[in-house]
């Protein structure tokens, strides 16, 4: 274990700096400005997003085992070669994420290229599980400071600005189907929901 933890501090000391989002603003509307509705409805093009491919395919459970799905996979399954990220989610255990999805510029060109960017691959956190999960399952662990990392809306739309394998999604290359709307849209539509008080459906 201890040679695990040494590995996994080693991958992120090393890990370059992390650049900003691309032209990405971060202003949520006025406080009391947006209703439960229109929250509600923000969320459920956050859900669009949580539940694409591009998103869910590495937001999996405690198997550790990132999935292929979408129209540029075929049949829904998981991560060929029989890739388990382990417990520490990027590959420490087994083989590193790292090992495929090295970043070379210009690589997501390729269609059968792994996919790469300025930082280190990984999985979203298991406590992060969207793939298969329903609108209220995935409305009700954003909102949860135990399984969100401790971020309140702000600090989501930060995340979503900052992190290179997110933006990722939306310019994934090699003929894979990115995320739909904008990055900026979505980071509108995060913010919108949380100001409305992150309204789920199943709020009584």
């Amino acid at each position: 274990m201890q040679r695990i933890i040494s590995a996994v501090l080693a991958l992120v000391l090393a890990a370059p700096a992390v650049a900003e989002g691309e032209n990405v603003s971060i202003n949520p509307p006025a406080e009391g400005s947006v209703s439960t509705e229109e929250g509600l409805s923000a969320f459920m093009r956050v859900y669009e997003v949580a539940s694409h491919p591009r998103c869910s395919n590495c937001h999996v459970g405690a198997d550790n085992r990132p999935m292929w799905s979408g129209p540029s996979y075929g049949e829904t399954r998981p991560h060929g070669m029989n890739i388990i990220a382990g417990e520490s989610r990027i590959g420490a255990e087994s083989v590193l994420c790292s090992t495929c999805h090295a970043y070379n510029e210009g690589a997501n060109d390729g269609p059968h290229m792994a996919p790469q960017v300025a930082m280190n691959w990984q999985l979203a956190p298991v406590e992060a599980e969207w793939f298969g999960k329903t609108a209220v399952e995935v409305c009700n662990q954003l909102r949860d400071p135990e399984r969100n990392g401790g971020r309140d809306f702000m600090e989501i739309a930060s995340h979503l600005d900052h992190d290179l394998i997110l933006h990722w999604a939306w310019n994934p290359g090699g003929g894979r189907e990115p995320a739909p709307y904008s990055l900026q849209e979505h980071v509108d539509d995060v913010l919108a929901w949380g100001v409305a008080g992150y309204p789920c459906e199943n709020d009584e």
